[in-house]
């Protein structure tokens, strides 16, 4: 039970801070509120444990093999996340609730998973730091997958909600461009810490 805590403090703590996931979600709150967002949500809650649960039963070996499709899927990742910024920045959305653009389907966000680098950074630290090798693997793995699904929940309807709230406090269709513009730069931003190599 103690190490179930320490995994979802682990889970919250890395899940609750701004990242790309998070800029995207508290942006569709804004752009398409609530219900227009849940695919969006959902894809995420769902797409990170996934792929939490496929690193943790094989998928580092292969990157520890491989070092080169790690660094192939960090800049795929990177340029996507600029397009996604791009997107952003230029998205239309009109006060009145009829929008030009649309939110991120279920599979679109669940893909962006596997492109997102913040992501790989939390799901190879969790299954590096809470699993052992003197006990059976597939069963942490399993743990630590539905402990992040659980946690993921919760943080992304926090982020969405902000983004809810913040329309609210959006008054014109310019405040609301000057909101998406400095979303799309704190996007950019979160991606600077991994450009590094």
């Amino acid at each position: 039970m103690e190490l179930i805590l320490t995994i979802a403090l682990f889970a919250f703590s890395s899940g609750i801070t701004p990242g790309p996931n998070n800029i995207m979600l508290m942006s569709s709150g804004v752009n398409f509120g609530v219900k227009r967002s849940l695919p969006h949500l959902l894809g995420i809650c769902i797409g990170f444990p996934t792929m939490v649960l496929a690193i943790g039963l094989g998928l580092s070996a292969v990157f520890q093999a491989y070092p080169i499709l790690h660094s192939i899927i960090k800049y795929v990742g990177i340029t996507y996340l600029l397009y996604l910024a791009w997107l952003i920045a230029s998205s239309s959305a009109k006060m009145n609730g009829k929008d030009t653009a649309n939110p991120l389907s279920f599979i679109q966000a669940a893909a962006f998973q596997w492109v997102n680098p913040k992501a790989w950074i939390m799901g190879i630290g969790a299954i590096a730091t809470f699993t052992t090798m003197n006990q059976a693997l597939t069963p942490q793995v399993l743990t630590i997958t539905l402990v992040f699904f659980f946690v993921a929940l919760p943080s992304a309807f926090v982020w969405l909600g902000f983004g809810v709230a913040l329309k609210r406090l959006l008054k014109n269709q310019r405040q609301q461009k000057i909101f998406n513009v400095t979303m799309a730069l704190l996007l950019v931003l979160s991606i600077v810490p991994m450009i590094r190599p």
